[in-house]
């Protein structure tokens, strides 16, 4: 496993694999690696040739600056993880090399970025959509590879993706979770042990609104039977808790299952303050 530091090594380490026809995955991170990071890179390995990893806590997409201070950070043991899996490379730039100066391009996602995570985090997705094609530019991988979890970002980068013909495949993979249920995610480990068995809330609640949904019960009357749920628990600030169709993330008030063209056309999600650890879940119907 080699670590890069600068766009130029970057080129230089894989121009001859481009030149001979492999093909290359990118699995972008903000490190404090867990199993679902994990699973990523054994699918970016199972379908490319060769395999990069980046690490980069991007600040444009923090809107918050004491969330950006708090965010973990442990480049070694990402780093025993990654070689643990045979990864060929990781792209570990300061951020002076990703923003040798600060950036003035800004990105509107239109409707898709003002709605959910964009109503609580603006700029986020700006920061998001910047540093993304900023990887895509300097990595031009073939496939990029990203965890279902984080549906809405999944939804801005794809829509960038077309509006400006990137050439590169999305893969997206189901979220990754512990053996309760909660999804996996760097926050998790900020959690005190009586925050970690509340956040369990938010999986729960999912399987309960997916459950009531496909029986018949009509959406505000399951909305608020889980707004009631989290009013009970003590230390959980729910944020949204919303039925979205899952590519266009537009609220929707029902769904038609008769009439579904696609599977999981639609995804509920939600957002809780946990403690002083903000989480987001979502699950598809």
């Amino acid at each position: 496993m080699k670590i890069l530091k600068t766009k130029q090594e970057v080129k230089q380490q894989l121009n001859g694999y481009r030149k001979a026809a492999q093909t290359v995955g990118l699995v972008p991170t903000m490190g404090a690696l867990h199993d679902g990071h994990l699973n990523l890179v054994k699918n970016a390995k199972n379908m490319t040739d060769v395999v990069v990893v980046s690490i980069f806590v991007n600040p444009t997409q923090f809107n918050n600056p004491e969330d950006l201070e708090k965010y973990p950070r442990r480049v070694t043991g990402d780093l025993a993880l990654l070689e643990k899996e045979e990864v060929d490379y990781v792209f570990l730039p300061e951020v002076e090399e990703m923003y040798p100066r600060p950036s003035a391009l800004t990105f509107d996602f239109g409707d898709l970025e003002r709605t959910l995570e964009g109503a609580f985090r603006p700029g986020h997705f700006n920061g998001v959509g910047v540093v993304v094609s900023k990887l895509f530019h300097i990595i031009c991988p073939d496939k990029a590879f990203f965890g279902q979890k984080d549906l809405q970002q999944v939804a801005i980068i794809r829509r960038m993706v077309d509006d400006l013909s990137f050439d590169v495949e999305m893969v997206v993979v189901p979220t990754s979770r512990e053996p309760d249920g909660l999804a996996m995610s760097s926050r998790n480990g900020r959690l005190t042990s009586a925050d970690r068995k509340r956040a369990l809330i938010l999986f729960e609640s999912l399987v309960l609104a997916r459950k009531e949904l496909l029986a018949g019960k009509p959406w505000f009357e399951v909305q608020d039977k889980i707004s009631h749920k989290f009013n009970l628990e003590q230390g959980v600030e729910l944020e949204y808790f919303e039925l979205v169709r899952t590519k266009s993330l537009e609220l929707v008030s029902e769904i038609d299952i008769s009439q579904q063209n696609e599977s999981q056309e639609y995804s509920i999600c939600t957002a809780a303050n946990v403690g002083d650890v903000r989480l987001i879940d979502n699950l598809p119907i």
